[in-house]
């Protein structure tokens, strides 16, 4: 490797306020395009899909455990994949090993679901082994070839509205490299992180920023939000205004 340029304190923070302005530049667009993403059409799903979960036969409605929205990743594990029968795809595992702890999504009112073609006793297995914990269900029909994951991996996007449901988004290819975080995954979603920095249409739930962060046990439906952590927060918020005032 050839090694940069070695430069004094003061070059170094004068070469990193350079790239910062472009860093700022590509956060900004990406959230302009989080924002098209939560103004795309919806597409009614109609048919009655079929899993098989830990508990027996589930709908797709099932799958979002009460919740509005629902993300599912098509994960290849089953016959003919390499690795069967101890492991599933390679790549598919190293995105499971990325998937971050799933009550702060559940608190945006969003559930991730796994979905493969192997049986319940092997994702179990699989799972115990690999230290996983997300939901995980075996596709039984068409659902794979209906939402462009046959043949190769994708995270699908759904809102419900009582027991409709409909499609929102699809995120294939490379763009699943980035997925494992909360932050992601709700990026990908028609409601988004559900702040009220957000530009989102008109009707969707927001709140205060961080205010609505919790430990991962902590977590109480509809409770309001830690009073120490929003003076906390708060403080944090106007110190970094002053700084880049």
């Amino acid at each position: 490797m050839k090694m940069p340029p070695i430069v004094s304190p003061d070059d170094w923070t004068a070469a990193r306020e350079q790239m910062l302005v472009k860093e700022k530049a590509m956060m900004r667009a990406h959230d302009a395009l989080a924002a098209e993403r939560r103004r795309m059409p919806w597409m009614a799903v109609d048919k009655a899909y079929v899993f098989e979960g830990p508990n027996g036969k589930a709908s797709l409605l099932d799958l979002f455990e009460g919740r509005r929205q629902l993300i599912v990743y098509r994960a290849f594990f089953e016959p003919g994949v390499h690795g069967w029968p101890e492991h599933g795809c390679i790549g598919c595992s190293l995105g499971a090993d990325q998937v971050g702890h799933l009550a702060h999504l559940n608190a945006r009112n969003t559930t991730l679901a796994y979905a493969s073609r192997a049986p319940q006793a092997d994702i179990a297995r699989l799972k115990a082994r690999m230290g996983w914990d997300m939901p995980w269900y075996t596709i039984t029909d068409s659902f794979d070839a209906d939402f462009g994951v046959d043949q190769w991996h994708g995270h699908n996007a759904f809102i419900r509205d009582g027991e409709r449901v409909y499609r929102t988004y699809f995120i294939n290819s490379r763009g699943d490299e980035a997925m494992g975080t909360v932050w992601s995954y709700l990026d990908m979603t028609a409601l988004g992180r559900q702040e009220i920095w957000e530009d989102s249409p008109d009707g969707c739930p927001q709140e205060r920023p961080y205010k609505w962060w919790n430990w991962n046990d902590s977590y109480i439906a509809n409770a309001a939000p830690d009073p120490k952590w929003v003076a906390v927060s708060d403080a944090g918020e106007a110190a970094f205004r002053k700084r880049d005032a």
